[in-house]
Formats: structure tokens, C-alpha cells, sequence
């Protein structure tokens, strides 16, 4: 294999070649952030999951799914994990899974829009992830990886997760808008 990674150029965005490309969790990312006493930004991650994304001769027919292990959410905190992972929230117990699947993928002016359907807690909701490339390399051993991030906003109540509490001077304990920003390096399947 040769050490030049072939990229595109579409409508002036490059983008890397078709194939497909499995996560390497190894060296990815998913992680969350969400206001506590609406001050405070508490960032989390999880630790587990796998993922494909398809990358189209037409980048516009490209694709991605990815799977989360709910049990692994870590916010540097194992009392916190626990609750989060407890009926309260993720109810990690029934719902060991959090999914996406993308439905579609648009241009913008600096990237490209992922549209899907993410699953947390049994509840499916539409979702629109901002995306970049980040580039494409061959690692020593001849595998072509490429880096992806995505990054969105959502309501947890939306996903049923509720729990909260109200503060004596009011406001709420955990905020209810959680960002999401995933970093993403895939490993090209040989073909």
C-alpha cells in the first residue's frame, strides 16, 4: 500500500475516498456536557462503543451508524455514574443500548450536516449533527484512518430522561440541554 492517502475535493470541501470505515474506539471519542446548578459544566463520556461510517462515491449517499454501551457513561464521579445509569436516567438496566443511525447528509458552508435518529431510553428522535473531516492518514502498519467530529445539542427531557430537582432559589439542579461532541478516528476495511 502506498503511504498517500487519496482524498476528493466536492463542491470544494474535501472529503476522504469511498470505503468503509469502522471506529476505532481506541482513539475516539464521544463525550457530553450538561450544566449543574446552572453554573457549573459537567462533562462526561462513554467508554464503550462501535460504529461504521460509509463513505460514498457520492458523499451525499454517504452513511453512519454507531452503538453505545449506556453502562459506560463516566463523569469522573461514581456516585453520579450510578444515578445516571440508574431508572432516574439512562435506565442502563432495560436500555443497555444508546443508537444512531443517519437518515441523511447535506453541505453546509463549513462542513457537512449529518441528519439521523438517535435512540436513548427506548425513544427515537430526529437529530442533526455538524461534521468535519479532519483529515486522512496511513498508520505504520498500512491501514488507512480518517478523522471525523460531530458535534449537537439535545433536550434530554425528549429522550424521557426528566429527573431533576428544583433549587430553593430557583432553577434546576442538571440542566436539560446536553452537547454532544464526538471525535471519530475510522479505520478503512481492506478490501
Amino acid at each position: 500500500m502506498t503511504d498517500v492517502v487519496n482524498v476528493r475535493t466536492i463542491e470544494g470541501i474535501v472529503v476522504p475516498d469511498a470505503g468503509t470505515y469502522e471506529i476505532d474506539p481506541a482513539h475516539s471519542t464521544v463525550e457530553f456536557t450538561v450544566r449543574h446548578l446552572g453554573l457549573a459544566k459537567v462533562r462526561g463520556r462513554f467508554n464503550e462503543f462501535n460504529g461504521v461510517v460509509e463513505i460514498a462515491s457520492d458523499p451525499f449517499e454517504s452513511s453512519a451508524w454507531a452503538t453505545i454501551q449506556a453502562a459506560t457513561i463516566d463523569t469522573r464521579n461514581s456516585d453520579r455514574d450510578a444515578h445516571l445509569r440508574s431508572p432516574d436516567f439512562l435506565d442502563a438496566e432495560h436500555h443497555p443500548t444508546i443508537d444512531f443511525s443517519s437518515t441523511g447528509v447535506q453541505q453546509t458552508t463549513d462542513g457537512w450536516s449529518v441528519t439521523g435518529e438517535l435512540t436513548v431510553r427506548g425513544t427515537t428522535r430526529p437529530v442533526t449533527l455538524a461534521t468535519g473531516f479532519d483529515g486522512a492518514a496511513v498508520d505504520p502498519w498500512g491501514n488507512v484512518r480518517i478523522g471525523l467530529s460531530a458535534v449537537t445539542e439535545i433536550n434530554r427531557e425528549d429522550f424521557g430522561l426528566t429527573w431533576n430537582q428544583a433549587l430553593e432559589a430557583g432553577g434546576w439542579l442538571v440542566g436539560k440541554q446536553v452537547k454532544l461532541e464526538i471525535s471519530v478516528e475510522a479505520v478503512r476495511n481492506q478490501q
